[in-house]
């Protein structure tokens, strides 16, 4: 019986061991402590990795963002100067030129085609009045790609579009109407920008666009440079800029060369042959001879010096008569 009851509380023992082994150390002043530490060292761990992982996948979107934006921004910009320069209308085949460009290199005749005459006054055309073969209303086409910096709205030109490209270039688009563009706003080449109309300086032309390119501010031909790059504006007018450098010096230097002009000058104001076209002209020895032999030349003698003169001699005369 008693073995029995041993054995009972033996094994009653033995099923409370872990538990009491937990106990006793649950009991520990450290051990509360430790847990907590190993339970915010885990939270920490895990919150850190969270952190780097959206960290990194924020990072990886600002940087194709950014990759984007700086490859939008040159096809505007930086490729506009690579572009081949067309003429502000969808089909130019179909298009007629009221009026080129004025030239000063051109022949009269065509210079004289190419003035403006307004409010009785001739003013030279900076650029070319383009309308359609059927006198109709077309759409007014970008020619180069770039940022609108000027829309104005003007009864005498017909309104005006200016849009600033690379170096120093832009394209001018006048006589239009319904513009479909704002300042600030990039357009690319070949967008419908505005349609096109009339204007009173040019009512001749009858519906129209008036087209400019400039380059800082000169007016140039824009048949010059239709189906060329734009970077071929900027060779032009840097080959034109020397040219006209070299000539004018060319032309200066003869107009201040002190030498020929000395020469040329030393002739009119000879003052040898004038004194010695003066000295017949009061020959005294002359006048002597021609008294004594009792002749008088008129009109021979200017000047009063030479009357009193020739009276001395007479009265000389006659005294040793």
């Amino acid at each position: 019986m008693f073995r029995m009851i041993a054995e009972v509380i033996n094994m009653r023992e033995e099923e409370k061991k872990p538990t009491s082994k937990i106990r006793r150390i649950l009991k520990q002043r450290w051990a509360l402590s430790a847990i907590y530490i190993a339970s915010a060292a885990i939270i920490l761990a895990a919150a850190f990795l969270l952190q780097n992982s959206f960290d990194d996948s924020a990072n990886d979107k600002e940087d194709s963002a950014e990759t984007g934006k700086n490859y939008e921004q040159p096809s505007v910009e930086v490729n506009s100067n690579l572009e081949t320069i067309k003429m502000p209308v969808a089909n130019a085949d179909k298009t007629v030129i009221k009026k080129q460009f004025y030239d000063v290199n051109a022949d009269e005749k065509a210079q004289e085609e190419a003035l403006v005459f307004y409010n009785n006054r001739y003013e030279q055309n900076k650029g070319i009045d383009i309308a359609m073969e059927d006198g109709k209303a077309f759409d007014v086409k970008a020619s180069l790609s770039g940022n609108v910096t000027k829309v104005q709205d003007d009864a005498l030109l017909g309104n005006l579009i200016e849009v600033e490209h690379e170096d120093g270039v832009v394209t001018r688009y006048q006589s239009v109407k319904d513009i479909k563009v704002a300042v600030g706003d990039k357009v690319k080449q070949g967008q419908a920008i505005a349609t096109a109309g009339k204007s009173q300086i040019n009512e001749e032309a009858g519906v129209h666009v008036h087209f400019e390119i400039r380059k800082d501010n000169i007016a140039l031909n824009p048949i010059d440079f239709v189906d060329k790059q734009a970077s071929a504006i900027q060779s032009a007018t840097e080959t034109e800029g020397s040219t006209l450098d070299d000539s004018t010096e060319k032309e200066e230097t003869p107009a201040v060369d002190e030498s020929k002009t000395e020469k040329e000058e030393t002739p009119a104001i000879d003052e040898s042959e004038t004194g010695t076209d003066e000295t017949p002209a009061v020959d005294e020895t002359e006048e002597g001879t021609d008294l004594e032999s009792g002749t008088d030349k008129e009109g021979s003698t200017p000047g009063e010096d030479s009357t009193e003169k020739s009276d001395s001699l007479k009265d000389s005369l006659n005294q040793s008569n």
